[in-house]
C-alpha cells in the first residue's frame, strides 16, 4: 500500500500545469453541464484539445481520437444548443435489442478496429504504443456510450463507466494521475447519472 502510495505522490509532483490545466477544464465542463450551461461546450472544447496533446504524447492514440471525436460533437452540441434550447428534450429510455447489438457492435468492431489502426501506425510519424489492446477497449466501449448517450438511452451509463473502470489504471500506468483522478470522478458521476435518468424514466412512466 505504501508502494502506491509513493507512485501516486510521485506522479502528482511529476503533473505539467498543462495537465492541471486539462483536468479543471474537464470538472468545469461536468459542473456547468449538470446545471445546463452553455459554457460547458468551451470549456470542454478547450480541455480536450489539450488532451488529445498528453495523450498523443504518452502513445495513447485510440484515446487521442476518441477526444478529437469529443471535440467535434462538442461544436455540433454548442451549435445545436443555441438552436433548440427552447424545445424540449429528447425523452429518455431504454435501448432496445437492436439497440443493444448495435451498441455492442460498436464496442467489439472498434475494438478490432483501433487495434489493428494503432499496431499498424507507421513508425515513420508515431511511436508505437504498448498497450494497444487497453487503449482500444477504453475507447471502443466509450464510442459506444456516446451513441447512446446522443440518442438518450439509458444504457450509455454503463458502456460510458466500463470505457472508465478501465481508463484509470491505463491513465496512471502513462504516469497521467490527473487524468485517472477525473476519470475517477467521471465514473462516480456515471453512477450518479444513471440513477437519475432512471428517476425520470420511472417518472414518465407514472404519468403514462
Amino acid at each position: 500500500m505504501n508502494h502506491w502510495l509513493q507512485l501516486f505522490i510521485e506522479q502528482i509532483k511529476e503533473t505539467t500545469w498543462l495537465q492541471w490545466l486539462a483536468v479543471a477544464l474537464g470538472v468545469t465542463e461536468v459542473l456547468l453541464a449538470r446545471v445546463n450551461n452553455i459554457w460547458l461546450y468551451p470549456a470542454g472544447i478547450l480541455g480536450t484539445t489539450i488532451s488529445i496533446y498528453l495523450l498523443m504524447d504518452v502513445h495513447l492514440y485510440a484515446e487521442s481520437v476518441l477526444n478529437g471525436y469529443y471535440v467535434v460533437m462538442s461544436v455540433y452540441g454548442w451549435i445545436y444548443w443555441v438552436k433548440k434550447r427552447n424545445e424540449p428534450p429528447v425523452k429518455i429510455t431504454y435501448s432496445t435489442k437492436n439497440e443493444w447489438i448495435i451498441s455492442l457492435a460498436i464496442s467489439i468492431v472498434g475494438w478490432v478496429v483501433f487495434y489493428y489502426m494503432i499496431k499498424n501506425l507507421p513508425a515513420k510519424y508515431f511511436t508505437p504504443s504498448n498497450v494497444p489492446g487497453w487503449d482500444a477497449l477504453v475507447s471502443s466501449t466509450a464510442w459506444a456510450g456516446m451513441w447512446l448517450l446522443a440518442r438518450r438511452k439509458m444504457e450509455n451509463w454503463i458502456f460510458l463507466n466500463i470505457s472508465n473502470f478501465f481508463a484509470v489504471p491505463l491513465l496512471f500506468y502513462k504516469h497521467l494521475p490527473m487524468f485517472g483522478m477525473l476519470t475517477i470522478f467521471l465514473f462516480i458521476v456515471a453512477i450518479w447519472g444513471y440513477f437519475e435518468w432512471k428517476k425520470q424514466v420511472e417518472r414518465g412512466q407514472l404519468k403514462a
